[in-house]
Formats: structure tokens, C-alpha cells, sequence
């Protein structure tokens, strides 16, 4: 996916592939090939139409709108994604091949090549499991008959809702490369050789009954380097940092930037506040301490904050729960309500639903968050010990020792 939080959590594992001596190549959108290649890989440009296919589920009003608009779109750019994955390699030749999670034509290309391959997820495993609430719903685990119950008959109603928005378009382009027709997006996701998790404890749910080509390799921690960076302003003395985040991926959250100036800015508190793509399409009112960037290094801000106040994306929330920072949660879609809930089952921080956003509910909600930093320095503890780049390269170099999986 060429978009910044996509390619940041490949880093470690690819760093470390190379440390071990293997060739790595990259392809990604022309506005990260700079970062990629700051991080020291081989790198080239994907085929500019697909990012020029913008993802607007932002758009839509219900959720479910939202999931079919942004499956949608995404599946728009896969014939591009197919052919580009196809010049990649036979121009690279490569042993094995990773796949973006949301790359469709890119996995369809990879299955069909014939070559090891692995789908990997920089987000949260999205299967039904023996105990796992229904994915995506952001719903509390609940055990007991009612559960169990609860759990079985949800998870195949939101199975039925993504079958119905993406299987349709993503069988044709199947078809088109000479693949099977799926009956189930679960057997999307388990087509490849394997199938490798950017995460694990504390956010992952204890699953007891994972098909056997699932990797959980543990949060994949990266920033771009701050040499070139003026960071001082951070040393300067006052009152403690907190940290605003807008998602890298547009989404249109200006709506959270905006309340958060308004809930903070009589705080005794200095904020942060980087709005990616936001940044050309907000005007903030003016606060005496509230410092507004387009992006730094998340990394050393950390460092110094007292809490986070994110859109809920896995990147903020798995460098924030990293370095022992409670998080104020205001998911706006996607994935984020269900990480929203893992970061309340993990102790790491506390929620605020967007149909709640208000000046006063964020303020009281990043005091609560403050208030968390020994729950969420319990967590960090837990998170970096779950994995990291070695594990990621662990999970691929497996796929250099046997053979391609015959069900893709």
C-alpha cells in the first residue's frame, strides 16, 4: 500500500533480512521511495496510477457504507497492482515475495506467480477463533454460553458482509489470472504460504487454535531518522507533551485535531499536533501551546509525552503502548474500533467514540488517560517482548526452505 503506515512497519523485518544477507527489493508509492530508501533498501517506484486511485471511504456515513467504499476502491486499484507485482518480478526473480495486506491484485499476482509468498498484515489478525469477539465491531470479550454464542453468530454475519463487498471483484481478477474462485474471504486470507501478523501481545487476543501458516512476529517498531530533523523545541522547558495524531492515510479526522485544540489549549500541558494530508485542509484556531506539524519522527516526542490522543491506527497506538504512553482513543474507522478496544483490554489507555467527540469529553478523557501511565508501562512491557524485526525475518526465511503452498 503506498501509504506511510503500511510501509514503516515492514522496516525492522526487512532491515533485518538484509543484516542476514538476503536481497531485499521494494516497491511502493513515489512518496515514500525517499523514507524507504533512508532505511537503507533497494527500492522502486509501484505504478503511480495507484495511488492516484484515491481510498474514500471517508465519505460515506455508516460504517458499513464505509467498509463497502473503501473495499471498493481498493479493489479498483488491483489490476494495477497485479501487473506491477508482475514486472517486479520478472525483473527481480525473486525466491520470495511479501504482499501489503491491502495490495489485493498485488496477492492475486503473488499466488499466481508460483513462488513462496506471504500476505502480510500490519494490523490485527482478523480470523474467528475459539473465545475472539466478532472482528472489526470493536466489542468486549464476553465469555460463557452467551459468548460463545454471541461470538459465532456475529463473526458469520461481518464474514458475510466483506464476502458480499469483495469477493465479487476480487474472484474476477482471480479469474483473470488463472486462480480459483474463493467462497470466503477466510480463505483469502489463508491462500498463501504464510500468513505474517505485525503484532502480538498485548494486543492480540490468546488464541489457542491457529491454522498453521499464521505467524504473530509482535509489533515492528520504525521511525524515519531525526538527523535531519530540528528537534529542540522538545528540551525546552514547560509543561509536559501530549501528543495529537491524525491518520497518515487521509480519512478526513480534522474533526479530532480541531476539538483537541479546543480541549487542551487551557491544559497545563504543550501539545503536539501532526495532521499528515490534514494539514492542507484545516485551519486550527490559534493556542498559545499547541505546536502543529505535517509530520515528525513520532519516536522522540514519545520520549517526552504524558499521553497520546490518536485516531486509534495501529502505528501510533503500537509505538505509544512501546513506550509506556496511555492513549486517548478516538477511532474514526477502518480498523480503529476494534483497536480502540484492544488498547482498553490491554490497560493501555481509554476510548472516546467519535459520535462523542466533544472539547469537554476529550479533555476528561485525556486526564482519565494521564492517569494510566503504570497500567500502560505494564503493557509496553509486554508489547516488546512479544517479537520484532527477527521475528518477522524468521517468519520469511521459512519460506526460503519450503515449497510454494498448492491452495493458492
Amino acid at each position: 500500500m503506498p501509504a506511510a503506515g503500511h510501509l514503516f512497519p515492514f522496516v525492522p523485518g526487512l532491515q533485518e533480512l538484509q543484516r542476514r544477507g538476503h536481497h531485499v527489493h521494494v516497491r511502493t508509492g513515489e512518496k515514500l521511495l525517499a523514507t524507504a530508501r533512508e532505511a537503507g533498501l533497494d527500492v522502486s517506484p509501484a505504478d503511480p496510477g495507484i495511488a492516484a486511485i484515491e481510498v474514500t471511504d471517508y465519505a460515506e456515513g455508516k460504517d458499513t457504507d464505509k467498509l463497502r467504499k473503501g473495499l471498493h476502491d481498493m479493489l479498483r486499484r488491483g489490476p494495477l497492482e497485479r501487473a506491477d507485482l508482475e514486472r517486479a518480478i520478472a525483473e527481480q526473480d525473486p525466491d520470495v515475495i511479501l504482499v501489503d495486506s491491502l495490495a489485493y491484485g498485488a496477492t492475486v499476482a503473488a499466488g499466481a506467480s508460483g513462488r513462496r509468498w506471504a500476505y502480510v498484515l500490519p494490523s490485527l489478525l482478523p480470523l474467528p477463533g475459539k473465545g475472539i469477539p466478532p472482528y472489526g465491531l470493536g466489542m468486549k470479550p464476553l465469555g460463557g454460553p452467551l459468548g460463545r454464542a454471541r461470538d459465532v453468530v456475529l463473526s458469520k454475519l461481518v464474514e458475510r458482509l466483506y464476502a458480499r463487498s469483495m469477493l465479487p471483484r476480487l474472484n474476477a481478477l482471480r479469474a483473470e489470472a488463472g486462480l480459483r474462485e474463493l467462497r470466503s474471504p477466510l480463505e483469502h486470507l489463508l491462500s498463501a504460504d504464510r500468513l505474517i501478523i505485525l503484532t502480538g501481545e498485548p494486543l492480540e487476543y490468546p488464541r489457542t487454535d491457529l491454522p498453521d501458516n499464521v505467524r504473530l512476529v509482535g509489533a515492528q517498531l520504525w521511525d524515519p531518522p531525526t538527523a535531519s530533523t530540528d528537534l529542540g523545541w522538545l528540551d525546552e522547558p514547560g509543561d509536559p507533551w501530549v501528543l495529537v495524531t491524525c491518520s497518515t492515510d487521509y480519512q478526513a479526522d480534522e474533526q479530532l485535531a480541531l476539538t483537541a485544540v479546543e480541549a487542551l489549549r487551557d491544559e497545563p500541558v504543550r501539545v503536539v499536533l501532526t495532521l499528515a494530508d490534514a494539514y492542507d485542509t484545516v485551519t486550527l484556531p490559534p493556542a498559545g501551546n499547541v505546536r502543529v506539524e505535517r509530520f515528525v519522527p513520532h519516536g522522540p516526542v514519545l520520549e517526552r509525552a504524558a499521553a497520546v490522543v490518536c485516531h486509534s491506527g495501529m502505528g501510533i497506538v503500537q509505538k505509544a503502548i512501546a513506550a509506556g504512553v496511555p492513549i486517548a482513543a478516538v477511532p474514526f474507522g477502518r480498523d480503529q474500533p476494534e483497536v480502540a478496544r484492544r488498547v482498553i483490554e490491554a490497560g493501555a489507555g481509554v476510548q472516546l467514540r467519535t459520535k462523542h467527540l466533544t472539547a469537554e469529553r476529550l479533555r476528561a478523557t485525556v486526564r482519565e488517560a494521564i492517569g494510566m501511565r503504570p497500567q500502560a508501562e505494564a503493557a509496553s512491557k509486554r508489547l516488546r517482548a512479544a517479537g520484532g524485526g527477527a521475528r518477522f525475518a524468521d517468519a520469511a526465511e521459512e519460506l526460503v526452505r519450503e515449497p510454494a503452498f498448492a491452495a493458492a
